[in-house]
């Protein structure tokens, strides 16, 4: 039988973690391999008692054995997938996601897997950004937005969803679009990056598309998860000012640079407003995705998979 696992770079709350870990291993998952990004020793216990997680805690000694702790994230996040890759393979294939991204698949991933050619080194899988609950959401439900492949496409649905802003943002997306790969564990080699691989200076060799996997993404869960981040995410994340244009217009504004014109003309209620605009299920948004066959709907049930397979810790 075809084996996956997920590696991951966290610096997350222990019940996070968990929530991640337990959506993962109900799909199948034979391995989670976890890099704590900070010193946590419960987070660290807890996680290391479940016999399918492998979780390192990447203190100064780990580090010092690899030239020392790189300053951005990014870095840390591909070294230690790196550093899983290389290890003794415990499963076929790995998946280099983040801890609020959650495969999404109508069967089992290993039967997606194992249909793979014999040629195919990484297979990727494209995201859908999860919407915040509104009035086209029932009790339970999460709402994502997809896009469209095409380009052309991708641009006129994100207008006609986004009018105010989607000139400056790919699909409607605040997050990446380029989705994550599954690559196959222990090769010799490779150079892991956040959305690529590499080897002998072939990026992404053999790459082939797994379109019935989606990578549901929490980018943005709610308005006080998206403040929270926001200054991060400015500064140093996913919003960071040395980053292109999302959108291919030729007026299309950097997120670092739409972000900063927004606050400057109205503060945070003016990003309030973008917000409730982009990232909330309400009903007129929800009908232009599902016009655009664009919406997906999915009742994750993830409080009741994490008090499953963690039930002690929960009950703690």
């Amino acid at each position: 039988m075809t084996r996956w696992g997920t590696v991951t770079t966290v610096k997350a709350p222990l019940k996070a973690i968990l929530t991640f870990a337990a959506w993962h291993l109900e799909q199948g998952a034979h391995r989670i391999y976890i890099y704590l990004d900070e010193d946590a020793p419960q987070t660290f216990a807890t996680l290391k008692a479940h016999p399918k997680i492998r979780v390192t805690q990447t203190d100064a000694a780990y580090w010092a054995k690899r030239n020392g702790r790189p300053d951005k994230h990014q870095a840390r996040q591909s070294a230690n997938a790196r550093h899983a890759n290389n290890r003794k393979p415990e499963v076929d294939w790995l998946a280099h996601i983040d801890v609020d991204e959650f495969l999404l698949s109508d069967r089992p991933v290993a039967e997606h897997l194992a249909t793979l050619p014999a040629d195919a080194l990484c297979a990727r899988f494209r995201p859908v950004e999860a919407l915040a609950p509104g009035n086209a959401t029932a009790p339970g439900e999460t709402a994502f937005k997809a896009f469209h492949l095409d380009q052309t496409a991708r641009q006129q649905a994100a207008e006609v969803c986004f009018p105010t802003w989607g000139q400056h943002l790919s699909g409607g997306f605040l997050s990446h679009v380029a989705g994550k790969l599954f690559f196959r564990a222990g090769t010799k080699g490779l150079q892991i990056r956040i959305h690529n691989v590499i080897l002998n200076d072939v990026q992404n060799p053999g790459q082939v598309a797994l379109p019935d996997i989606e990578l549901g993404h929490f980018h943005a869960a709610s308005w006080e998860h998206f403040l929270d981040a926001y200054r991060f995410r400015l500064a140093r994340g996913s919003y960071r000012a040395e980053l292109k244009p999302q959108a291919r217009g030729k007026n299309a504004l950097t997120l670092h640079d739409l972000f900063q014109s927004i606050e400057a003309a109205g503060g945070e209620p003016a990003l309030r407003q973008f917000y409730d605009e982009v990232c909330v299920a309400n009903s007129t948004l929800c009908d232009k995705l599902a016009a655009h066959e664009l919406l997906r709907r999915h009742h994750l049930r993830l409080d009741k998979i994490r008090d499953c397979h963690f039930p002690v810790i929960n009950q703690a």
